[in-house]
């Protein structure tokens, strides 16, 4: 297949979701030409009283169990909604303020440019806003709301799952359906925290139709946000919820199966990988197997043990 039949079956599909998502018209815009270096605005240097600099490489610091923080702090926050459904902006900025994404795997697709500058320091609510309007793929005119993240932006420990559904896609809340309230009781039953003071969130930001997979283009336009996310949250732990956030996290094709109950690293973090709740709505007998998996999270996060880490291929 020819590079322009391929990009004629990627257009096609992409009018066949817009049409499944109620869409009747799209507005035909100039394509934006690319920044220059000169044009891209400088970053205000970081104040004295900004958090240091996460640094992906290092070796993540020992897990201590903090006191709670202040009821101000955990209080589940529901970061702004997305733009509701139609073509807009990706966001009110100049066009010099958008710089290509850095990407890990696209299997050749090139993202569009990122509303943000992917080396800056950004707060969780900054950041929020930055993609609140975002169009990057096939799955943005569709949604109702973007589904960002929710929980303490200073949490000690995330959970990273793999797309909104459509009580997410409704609330702009992650994790709020028949699938998130059994998460909840496992995070306040099992590992003993309450939901406010984690912070969960999901590969993609909005929701795929029909709830199917997570495609790879999507996840290419996605995965800047969830870096972006874990970088300024810095989790000492990390639980992935499924096979594509645990695959993503852990950089490896292993199956969620095998992958369950082991310990990898996502840039020196401890990360845990386990089945997805929506998974243990259909195969209950499984459900003993997530429990085995978050004590072993509860006991590296109250300090009681050091995670094993494996190495995936």
């Amino acid at each position: 297949m020819s590079e322009r039949d391929e990009i004629a079956r990627a257009l096609l599909g992409h009018v066949k979701n817009l049409r499944a998502a109620g869409v009747q018209y799209v507005s035909l815009a100039a394509r934006p030409s690319q920044p220059s270096a000169a044009a891209t605005p400088a970053m205000s240097a970081p104040s004295a009283a900004s958090p240091a600099p996460y640094s992906p490489g290092a070796t993540a610091p020992p897990l201590v169990k903090e006191s709670p923080p202040s009821q101000a702090s955990t209080r589940p926050q529901a970061l702004p909604a997305a733009a509701q459904l139609g073509l807009l902006p990706m966001m009110d900025a100049p066009q010099s303020s958008l710089l290509a994404a850095p990407a890990r795997r696209t299997g050749g697709f090139s993202p569009p440019p990122l509303p943000f500058d992917p080396q800056a320091e950004m707060t969780i609510e900054v950041l929020a806003r930055a993609v609140e309007g975002c169009l990057r793929c096939k799955l943005g005119p569709g949604r109702t709301n973007l589904v960002f993240g929710v929980g303490n932006p200073r949490a000690k420990l995330a959970f990273v799952g793999e797309a909104p559904g459509a009580d997410e896609d409704a609330q702009g809340i992650p994790f709020v359906g028949r699938a998130g309230q059994m998460l909840t009781k496992m995070i306040e039953n099992v590992i003993e925290v309450p939901r406010g003071e984690v912070y969960i969130c999901n590969i993609l930001k909005c929701r795929p139709p029909g709830n199917r997979n997570p495609e790879p283009d999507e996840i290419a336009c996605c995965e800047p946000y969830l870096m972006k996310q874990l970088a300024a949250i810095r989790p000492r732990l990390i639980v992935a919820l499924g096979k594509f956030a645990a695959q993503w996290l852990l950089q490896t094709k292993t199956p969620i199966g095998k992958l369950r109950g082991k310990f990898g690293r996502y840039q020196g973090i401890p990360c845990l990988a386990t089945y997805h709740p929506a998974y243990l709505l259909r195969n209950p007998n499984d459900k003993r197997l997530v429990l085995d998996d978050l004590r072993k999270v509860r006991a590296v996060y109250s300090g009681e043990k050091e995670p094993e880490i494996e190495v995936f291929g």
